[in-house]
């Protein structure tokens, strides 16, 4: 196989600015894609790993989107192909967590959750499956997290908008299978990011301990994993929800 089997492909990656989207930013780009990278306030975050990805060889850049924003989705897919050429990879990684316990959740905390974590993630797919059906080819891996596939106490909105990816994966699978795209999802446990990196030292020793491996992992597993559903030799894998997790849903 090819050391690079993305060669000459087109990702666009949202949230690419740091922890598991920079990873998979930089996985793709070392598979030979092209890629944009998605962020919304880390200007500088994105611009730096965008210049480490062009290092390698490939084409990358930067566009900010509020994903908040219904319009965002549409308009980000679209500077996506003008800038770099009709896109066959999404990675939809964006997220943001609003912790708390369900009686005590404000709907705007909801909301905000539902409308990045899950809302975004449709809107952009359904933008860039347009593309991809008329290309007869594409990938879109959605990041989801293993709060979607088992829950989590307080976080009813982080893992509801989770489970509803997972949703999102296997309908749009179902969908597009014969057109030859291929949807799937990843369900990472304990990451070690910048979101993991606020834990207090008790709450890490209990996530450790939870795990059967008995440490957090990284962002380049998970991004490892991306990038092999994105690739040639996951053709025949569509609808599924990779867990990424140590063993923590097992």
């Amino acid at each position: 196989m090819s050391a690079r089997p993305l060669l000459g492909r087109v990702a666009l990656v949202t949230g690419g600015s740091r922890g598991i989207g920079r990873a998979a930013v930089l996985s793709l780009a070392g598979a030979g894609a092209h890629v944009a990278v998605g962020y919304e306030r880390r200007s500088e975050a994105a611009e730096q790993v965008a210049a480490e990805a062009r290092a390698g060889g490939v084409n990358a850049v930067t566009l900010r989107a509020d994903l908040a924003d219904p319009a965002a989705a549409a308009s980000l897919v679209s500077e996506a192909a003008s800038a770099l050429g009709p896109l066959s990879i999404v990675v939809n990684n964006a997220g943001l967590t609003r912790d708390g316990l369900a009686l005590r959740m404000s709907d705007a905390d909801w909301a905000a959750v539902i409308d990045v974590d899950l809302s975004a993630a449709f809107r952009i797919s359904r933008a860039a499956l347009r593309g991809m059906l008329r290309g007869g080819y594409g990938r879109i891996i959605n990041v989801s997290s293993v709060s979607g596939v088992r829950g989590n106490a307080g976080q009813a909105n982080y893992s509801a908008a989770k489970a509803g990816l997972i949703g999102l994966t296997k309908a749009l699978a179902r969908e597009v299978a014969s057109r030859g795209i291929t949807v799937n999802a990843v369900a990472p446990g304990f990451i070690d990011t910048e979101m993991t990196a606020e834990l207090t030292d008790a709450q890490r020793s209990s996530a450790v301990a939870a795990i059967p491996f008995e440490r957090l992992g990284t962002a380049d597993e998970v991004a490892a994993t991306i990038c092999f559903l994105a690739g040639p030799a996951a053709s025949y894998i569509t609808g599924a929800v990779v867990p990424v997790d140590g063993g923590l849903a097992a």
